[in-house]
């Protein structure tokens, strides 16, 4: 399987390389480290935020995505009408009723991008119907979602099952390694990738690339400021 260089900024997709539309869910699957992070940065910067509101849900309080003054904070009682990137930074398991409510307000909306920066911290535990209703019901309601993982044994099997994209960078636990080869290709996620990167798998055209590292985090700031319009701040 060849090796392709990830796509730069405003150029056309890498052969036939697909970015994510704003009705298909993506899910990056990787240790701490391995650079999942970076990659769904790179996603997130790539999807059509122009298009209608794009969401972060930040549970780790990332660094990166901080880092531009442009990303628009809001709360859990916020749903926001209009095209743009917007971040929410719910406390763990202490605001899982709230996250819940949430999405289903997200989830009778409709047409509302989800960036999950750390999914197995969703509430998951049985009695929380709105993450599965968003994955089974997200396509036609174009809820797109882009999901990282550094746990997938810990997460609910529609993240992977709906989910049109599969990213996997590099995993030592072998639960999360026996999770991630249910989703791929016989093979294609047995073999030492370079740090960084990435097996890169499109379900719908049964198309599988090796993906070398996405750009820094400079540029992946730069190209969604350049985006957004914005100036953002130094990291």
């Amino acid at each position: 399987m060849a090796v392709i260089p990830f796509p730069k900024p405003i150029e056309p997709p890498a052969n036939t390389f697909r970015y994510p539309n704003v009705a298909q869910r993506t899910v990056v699957m990787g240790k701490t480290g391995s650079g999942k992070t970076q990659f769904g940065a790179w996603l997130l910067s790539e999807s059509p935020f122009n298009k209608q509101p794009y969401i972060i849900m930040d549970y780790k309080r990332d660094a990166l995505l901080g880092a531009t003054d442009r990303i628009r904070e809001i709360g859990l009682n916020e749903i926001p009408k209009h095209p743009g990137l917007y971040i929410v930074r719910p406390l763990p398991e202490i605001d899982d009723s709230n996250v819940e409510n949430w999405l289903w307000k997200i989830w009778k909306r409709g047409k509302t991008g989800l960036y999950f920066d750390e999914t197995y911290m969703l509430p998951n535990d049985g009695r929380s119907t709105a993450l599965r209703a968003l994955y089974t019901q997200g396509r036609s309601l174009h809820i797109p979602i882009i999901a990282l993982t550094q746990r997938p044994a810990w997460v609910s099997r529609f993240v992977f099952s709906e989910a049109e994209y599969y990213s996997y960078f590099h995993f030592n636990d072998s639960e999360d390694i026996k999770t991630a080869r249910r989703w791929f290709p016989s093979g294609l996620v047995e073999e030492r990738l370079p740090k960084y990167y990435s097996v890169w798998y499109d379900q719908d055209a049964d198309n599988a690339f090796v993906l070398s590292p996405v750009p820094d985090s400079d540029t992946i700031l730069d190209h969604i400021d350049y985006r957004l319009g914005a100036r953002r701040v130094t990291l």
